[in-house]
């Protein structure tokens, strides 16, 4: 199963491409813009739990904290949204793992 969704490559609104996501439990953000998160992630939450896929990633890289802080407010805003902390691998905190409640 996958979303369409249209990717900025390379940055500039020019070169914007219907790209279709995988539902697989891992999103990567860094293809995405900060004002895409809003509809991206909250989408993407509902499409993981038509699949029955309970605990996702979501790829914000490390940085300054920023694109981490509005992952955690968009996922604290989702109903379906049990728990979430920071991935606790070699990601560190690059990466957060959401756990998503199967009937809400």
């Amino acid at each position: 199963m996958a979303i369409t969704w249209h990717v900025c490559h390379n940055n500039t609104t020019q070169t914007m491409e219907p790209t279709e996501l995988p539902i697989d439990g891992t999103l990567d953000l860094h293809t995405f813009k900060p004002e895409e998160l809003g509809s991206l992630i909250p989408a993407y939450i509902d499409e993981c739990l038509k699949e029955g896929i309970y605990e996702i990633r979501i790829i914000h890289g490390k940085g300054t904290g920023n694109l981490r802080r509005s992952v955690h407010t968009l996922l604290d805003r989702h109903d379906s949204v049990k728990s979430y902390s920071l991935a606790n691998d070699r990601s560190g905190w690059g990466a957060t793992i959401a756990t998503l409640e199967k009937d809400v």
